[in-house]
């Protein structure tokens, strides 16, 4: 299999987005207040049963269509992009909100959020806690994936990049879904209207970018409208998502990611701040 062309000029850069992250990270968990409401949403969903059932779906579902659609152990090629990654955005964009719609809607229907936002902590500080522990919950998901990188290397000779690059991808992806559910979640009471309002969403946001859709609508609309479809193109989750599964890595595709949980989290804010008035 091929390197990646100036996949190794991109070592540096990826290296210094994860210790930046690893270090933001530490930095929000120093504080109190975030650390403990990250511990009680961490622990309660490990007290539930949906936790592992969504746990197990992922990796049935992950690995299952590597194998059984992904033509897996059929091609030469030692790659986990097509057989492994090109399957994470479908299965996010239904699991990632069965994660998250319980962040807020669950709050707002046991009358508990009320409780949360009087006591000494800001809602930022409950946000950021939430999301956290949600994003933890899908770290864990994603790292018990690594038999199927263990496979890889063990009957071809795969490039690294790619690999590390993918998973990198997947997760940011599965932050954005989160981020979205989230601030739907503190728009409603409902974890039902948050699921499927969630789930709608995180699927516009995939199919503006699908590569066929994009195609069929180029071909569709006037030339003098392609910029527009462009555009829109370049808002999908799943432009952002493909070329880092194929070891590009490239700072604007995470500076989306990032800047679309930024903003889901903001949302979430101002919802329940407009609650709390």
């Amino acid at each position: 299999m091929k390197l990646v062309d100036n996949s190794l000029s991109q070592w540096p850069a990826l290296l210094a987005m994860l210790v930046l992250f690893a270090g933001a990270l530490v930095y929000a968990l120093r504080d109190r207040h975030i650390r403990s409401i990250f511990k009680r949403e961490f622990l309660a969903y490990f007290n539930s049963p949906v936790l592992y059932v969504i746990v197990v779906i992922f990796l049935l579902t992950s690995m299952g269509f590597a194998f059984l659609f992904g033509a897996f152990l059929d091609g030469d090629n030692a790659s986990l992009t097509g057989s492994f990654f090109f399957w994470h955005p479908w299965i996010y964009t239904v699991l990632a909100p069965a994660v998250g719609m319980r962040l807020w809607s669950e709050e707002h229907r046991l009358g508990t959020v009320e409780l949360l936002m009087t006591m000494p902590v800001s809602p930022w500080q409950a946000i950021v806690g939430k999301f956290l522990a949600a994003a933890a919950v899908w770290f864990i998901g994603l790292a018990l994936t690594v038999s199927i990188v263990w496979t890889v290397y063990y009957l071809g000779d795969p490039d690294t990049g790619p690999v590390i690059t993918g998973y990198v991808a997947s997760y940011l992806y599965a932050l954005g879904c989160l981020a979205v559910t989230s601030a739907i979640s503190a728009l409603t009471r409902s974890q039902v209207v948050c699921f499927i309002v969630s789930v709608a969403t995180c699927l516009l946001a995939l199919l503006i970018g699908y590569p066929q859709i994009v195609d069929f609508a180029v071909r569709s609309f006037p030339s003098s409208m392609e910029g527009g479809v462009r555009a829109i193109e370049y808002l999908s989750f799943y432009t952002h998502f493909s070329d880092m599964t194929k070891g590009i890595f490239v700072f604007k595709d995470v500076l989306y990611f990032v800047s679309v949980a930024v903003v889901g989290l903001l949302i979430t804010d101002l919802a329940l701040r407009s609650k709390r008035a």
